[in-house]
């Protein structure tokens, strides 16, 4: 039975709400979620996030109705699909994401269910009698007889990520107690003030985001030095080479400049410079030195000659 005109009316209003109080929203895929699982996580979101679900017909409807008020929404409508769902936040995504598929309980195969991932079977003992040896052969899975019970020789993988799990697959995972599959959340997409992004954009660490930054305004830096182009990025350097070049011309000529001035003495007199540094050198050298004798003397000084017991 859907939905009376009066919960649509009040779910358009819900949403709109929802849509104006958070900047954030995280569109999950709720495939094999059940009702409790579901409600752990709205429990695990109290105070940080609000889950909201509902029929895609529904949503898309709610949402064209403010896209004239809020056409920023209009970039949610192609993610509207298959089995979804909203989480609405205004706390910190990668938090928020880590509560989201936290929640994940085990589920046996089940046959015609999509494998979210590869099933191995292990090698071992299985405890089950010969006569069920037939029915391992089927499935290609090398055995043998130990202390009379059917032995797995080797790891055997059974299903595939992204197949549908056979009936004779799914049989014999039940049969060996493997429940290989976890169930929860899942995020499909992200918006977030305006923009949609993938979930992995927030795997990207911070510092890697400033190591690209860098190297993107350096790469900017050179190109307009090369083309003679001032921008932001480039007109420090442009600024330095040019006082560089100030500094080249004054010990050229005998143009007088102040920062060129002690350049000049410098080079006309290279032996006084080298008097001047040497006392400051020696100190530092000096330094660990009167450090360590100090350190010898207070030594001595607490010992006094006396034993413990003296």
């Amino acid at each position: 039975m859907g939905a009376s005109r009066a919960d649509k009316e009040q779910y358009f209003v819900k949403l709109k709400e929802l849509l104006n109080k958070y900047p954030s929203i995280f569109i999950v895929n709720v495939d094999n979620v059940g009702s409790n699982q579901m409600h752990q996580i709205r429990v695990a979101l109290r105070g940080k996030g609000v889950v909201l679900m509902g029929k895609n017909t529904m949503v898309r409807r709610a949402l064209r109705t403010i896209l004239s008020e809020y056409p920023q929404f209009e970039r949610l409508l192609p993610h509207i699909k298959g089995n979804i769902g909203f989480v609405f936040t205004d706390d910190d995504l990668k938090e928020i994401r880590e509560i989201i598929v936290a929640n994940k309980v085990k589920a046996p195969a089940r046959a015609g269910a999509l494998a979210p991932k590869d099933v191995i079977v292990p090698a071992s003992n299985t405890g089950m009698e010969p006569g069920k040896t037939s029915f391992f052969q089927a499935l290609g899975i090398p055995t043998k007889i130990a202390r009379g019970t059917i032995e797995i020789v080797s790891d055997v993988k059974v299903v595939t990520a992204g197949t549908r799990v056979g009936p004779s697959e799914a049989t014999l995972l039940n049969m060996l107690n493997i429940s290989p599959f976890t169930y929860g959340m899942t995020v499909v997409q992200i918006y977030n003030s305006g923009n949609t992004f993938s979930p992995d954009v927030l795997d990207v660490d911070e510092n890697e985001l400033i190591d690209r930054f860098l190297t993107g305004i350096k790469t900017i830096a050179a190109i307009s030095l090369a083309l003679n182009y001032p921008t932001i990025v480039s007109v420090t350097h442009s600024l330095v080479n040019a006082y560089k070049n100030l500094l080249a011309i004054a010990i050229s000529t005998e143009y007088s400049l102040e920062g060129a001035e002690k350049v000049k003495e410098y080079l006309a007199n290279p032996e006084a410079f080298a008097v001047a540094t040497a006392p400051a050198a020696a100190a530092e050298d000096a330094a660990p030195a009167v450090a360590e004798k100090e350190e010898e003397k207070e030594e001595s000084d607490e010992d006094m000659g006396f034993g413990l017991f003296d």
